[in-house]
């Protein structure tokens, strides 16, 4: 279980991004994976210089954050690119952010070539807590409160800031945004960045417990479809009521019956889809 929230954790984050970029620019971005695996083998290499550097391995997890959100420049010039689909059919859209997904593969390819890339176990710095027959890392429970510190700060960011309000309306209503003098532009990149950003860190943060891999991002991006559709598109509640569903839920089958994992989250999508086919916190639309 507690395997399962902290994958649910890292999950909700580039699902975050998703609903965010989709709530407001109404695009599928399927680079979203990407953006995860980037952060991934970023996180290493930032790592692993520190460290021979001489930093204190304590802090391995402040340069983890560092650099997924370092990894944040790569916002604006992307966002640029999407621009000229913005009005077109969605299935432009789709192409392209695909193309996105494709480069950015080949980009890890070319800089950490096609091998698995690891950590080891420099997680284990913040030492192990043992509750009864269970061991549990310490660092796995700090994924999961900064997952949950994350969503707070979404929610107060939306709810409580300016930029937040400015979101709220355009995603609710972009042409009277746009006449009430919101520049639509500025207001895109910020949101793509944001949803980025979210990708990046959540790469970052989950690599000391995994390996990184060329196929990771797409993997990913099975999943995060999977929690936007259970959780409802442009839901920040959706996404993490859909991250901590398909967290849990493929932990659980992967201890009990290892080939129904993809089955397992699959079975929830087809019933949500047959109850609520708005998502369990979306509002449906005529």
């Amino acid at each position: 279980m507690l395997g399962g929230v902290f994958h649910a954790a890292v999950l909700f984050l580039v699902a975050a991004g998703l609903q965010l970029v989709f709530g407001v620019q109404k695009i599928l971005n399927l680079a979203c994976g990407s953006f995860y695996a980037l952060g991934a083998y970023v996180g290493i290499s930032a790592v692993t210089w520190a460290l021979g550097a001489g930093l204190p391995a304590a802090l391995f997890l402040a340069v983890l954050v560092a650099s997924g959100l370092a990894l944040a420049v790569i916002g604006p010039p992307l966002e640029r690119i999407l621009r000229g689909v913005y009005d077109r059919d969605e299935s432009f859209q789709l192409l392209l952010t695909f193309a996105f997904v494709l480069m950015l593969e080949d980009v890890m390819r070319f800089f950490w070539g096609a091998a698995p890339r690891q950590l080891g176990g420099v997680y284990l710095v913040y030492g192990q807590l043992h509750v009864g027959a269970l061991t549990i890392p310490v660092y796995n429970l700090v994924v999961i409160a900064a997952g949950a510190l994350i969503a707070l700060g979404m929610g107060a960011l939306l709810t409580r800031t300016r930029f937040g309000r400015i979101v709220r309306a355009t995603a609710e209503n972009r042409a009277m945004a746009e006449a009430l003098g919101v520049d639509m532009a500025k207001v895109y990149s910020r949101v793509f960045t944001l949803g980025a950003a979210l990708g990046t860190v959540g790469g970052a943060l989950v690599i000391p417990a995994t390996a990184a891999v060329n196929a990771m991002g797409v993997d990913l991006i099975v999943e995060a479809f999977a929690v936007v559709v259970i959780g409802g598109l442009g839901s920040m509640r959706g996404a993490f009521a859909g991250a901590l569903i398909v967290g849990v839920l493929k932990a659980v089958a992967i201890a009990v019956y290892p080939e129904a994992e993809l089955l397992a989250i699959y079975v929830i999508v087809i019933g949500v889809l047959v109850l609520r086919p708005a998502g369990l916190f979306a509002r449906a639309t005529a």
